[in-house]
């Protein structure tokens, strides 16, 4: 329409996002929003909603952009469940990684500031966390694992994934996260081992 400014969602919902994980969401202002996305206040408003309504736009994209992603990985466990394991661990390690992206995990942040968060924002964040759980633990039972064991290493490669975007943030090596992650996979392997 002639008069009305046109601008790329997508993208403006990318730039809030990378906003939010860098900064968190305590400390970005809809001015640090504005400069992020390059659009007015009354364009973030009318167009993607208040700060804790962009916020879960923004969540709700980096939890299923990783989450796709994880799925992904998990999807061979039944056949081949430490090569998946890995391939988990993996999207998170190519996430610290990348260089464009902000270090740690959005959705770990989020959690650890639930006490400041409004209600719909720290459940939606708790929600997050519990996907990552269920998704490894689904995978784990497809790889035969009793009801127990798969429920206890989906809790642990779920504590090690997030603790992987915590120590990034504390500027851990790329070489000492792998560490971190061949001790959690080897574990798991000795119990699967021990289901055969």
């Amino acid at each position: 329409m002639a008069g009305k400014k046109q601008f790329d969602i997508a993208a403006a919902l990318d730039a809030a996002m990378i906003q939010f994980w860098r900064a968190g969401y305590a400390d970005t202002s809809v001015d640090d929003l504005s400069r992020a996305t390059g659009l007015n206040r009354s364009s973030i408003y009318s167009s993607l909603g208040d700060k804790d309504t962009l916020f879960l736009r923004c969540l709700e994209r980096y939890s299923t952009r990783y989450g796709d992603k994880y799925d992904a990985a998990l999807s061979g466990a039944a056949d081949r469940p430490l090569a998946a394991a890995r391939a988990f661990f993996d999207v998170t390690l190519e996430r610290i990684a990348d260089p464009g992206l902000p270090d740690g995990c959005l959705v770990a942040q989020t959690v650890m500031a639930a006490p400041v968060l409004s209600a719909a924002v720290a459940a939606r964040a708790r929600e997050a966390i519990g996907f990552q759980h269920t998704r490894l633990r689904d995978a784990l039972k497809a790889a035969r694992l009793h009801d127990e064991a798969a429920d206890s290493y989906a809790a642990h490669l779920a504590a090690v994934n997030q603790s992987l975007a915590v120590m990034s943030r504390a500027g851990t090596s790329t070489e000492q996260l792998r560490a971190v992650v061949d001790v959690a996979l080897g574990a798991l392997a000795q119990s699967l081992r021990a289901r055969d």
